[in-house]
């Protein structure tokens, strides 16, 4: 035991590290020196070995506690150390065939999920373009797509109609061999028939064996009342379908809104820049402010300054499966007039000698702060 280095130190952590900071330690260094990545390189297996059994005792409580209070003088072990028999043998397929798919999820020919096991189809994504009127009072919309769907000839099987696949003789219908690596077994997708388990001699000629054809659809779906750009509408059980009896894969519809000349969006609410004379600004008065409804009319106050701030109150976006609408933000833009007649501008000059001191001194003020 003297030469044992401390668990902690094996992984990498302290002694207060959770559960999932082992479990990350681990993976990532095991990852590292996994033998099957290093051949023949004894360090490496050395290596390995160490970190799976420190990961062996720190990734369960109670062996850890043992550890904690112990060392590697557990008294449950008659003080020999902890039993190391959950590791799994180098020459056998209990050991690396599991780990390593643990680490790299079945890829790379260390076991996993069989290639002639039910599989999800594939997923499939159309992005639908919408106005921002659709958005807002939701529609209803449709569009074609391919997908790839089982032969209608040969059912799936990829053989000719009247002819069935044969057993692969090789695999015996596993779609998986073990392979023989000196102290090591792993475990691959079967060659001869592509990890199928099976054999096409006659091919189906209308998919040539694939077992799949490309068919046009057409999808009918319903765009909901405020929804945003960019958010996705799920078509469960639209995408391809499985593979030895697995579920079809879903349709993933992204919504791209077409931008508004007028309104901007904030979530619910909408914001509209709202041009307003300098006359009606400074005396007040009736204006139409447009919104996602027609026109409405409001009462601009005497006085309004530019970039002044009005909420029409539910005239914004509905919030999407709900009965809540957001308002309409109006921002006042002031416009100046130019040109003017002579009679105008004499009228400005009027109007400027006759305005009280005190309004010049608050706008110069307003200037350099």
């Amino acid at each position: 035991m003297a030469n044992k280095r401390d668990y902690y130190e094996v992984l990498g952590v302290g002694k207060n590290a959770t559960a999932d900071e082992i479990k990350k330690a681990y993976r990532k260094q095991a990852k590292e020196c996994h033998p099957d990545l290093h051949p023949d390189d004894k360090e490496a297996e050395a290596r390995f070995r160490e970190l799976n059994e420190a990961n062996e005792v720190l990734s369960d409580p109670d062996k850890r506690a043992r550890y904690d209070q112990f060392g590697f003088n557990d008294p449950m072990n008659g003080g020999g150390g902890f039993d190391q028999s959950g590791f799994g043998g180098f020459g056998g397929m209990g050991g690396f065939e599991s780990i390593f798919d643990q680490l790299f999820g079945g890829m790379g020919g260390g076991g996993g999920r069989r290639a002639n096991a039910p599989q999800q189809g594939n997923d499939l994504r159309y992005d639908m373009r919408i106005t921002f009127e659709e958005a807002a009072f939701g529609c209803e919309k449709s569009f074609d797509f391919y997908r790839a769907e089982n032969c209608e000839h040969c059912h799936g099987t990829g053989a000719k109609p009247g002819t069935q696949p044969q057993v692969c003789p090789t695999c015996k219908g596993s779609g998986q061999v073990r392979v023989q690596g000196g102290f090591m077994v792993t475990v691959r997708a079967c060659s001869a028939c592509g990890g199928t388990g099976k054999v096409i001699k006659e091919k189906c000629p209308h998919c040539t064996g694939s077992g799949r054809v490309k068919r046009k659809r057409t999808c009918t779906f319903k765009v909901p009342a405020g929804i945003d750009n960019g958010q996705t509408i799920v078509m469960n059980g639209q995408g391809e379908p499985g593979l030895n009896g697995g579920p079809n894969g879903d349709l993933y519809i992204v919504i791209n809104v077409r931008p508004h000349k007028l309104f901007k969006r904030d979530g619910v609410n909408l914001h509209l820049d709202m041009p307003i004379s300098f006359t009606t600004a400074a005396l007040g008065g009736e204006i139409e402010i447009p919104t996602l409804k027609g026109k409405e009319k409001f009462q601009i106050p005497e006085g309004t300054q530019n970039d002044a701030e009005f909420r029409l109150r539910g005239k914004g976006m509905p919030q999407m499966r709900s009965s809540y609408v957001g308002d309409l933000i109006v921002h006042v833009r002031v416009e100046v007039p130019t040109r003017l007649s002579e009679k105008q501008r004499t009228s400005c000059v009027s109007l400027r000698q006759s305005l009280p001191a005190r309004n010049i001194r608050s706008a110069r003020a307003s200037l350099t702060r």
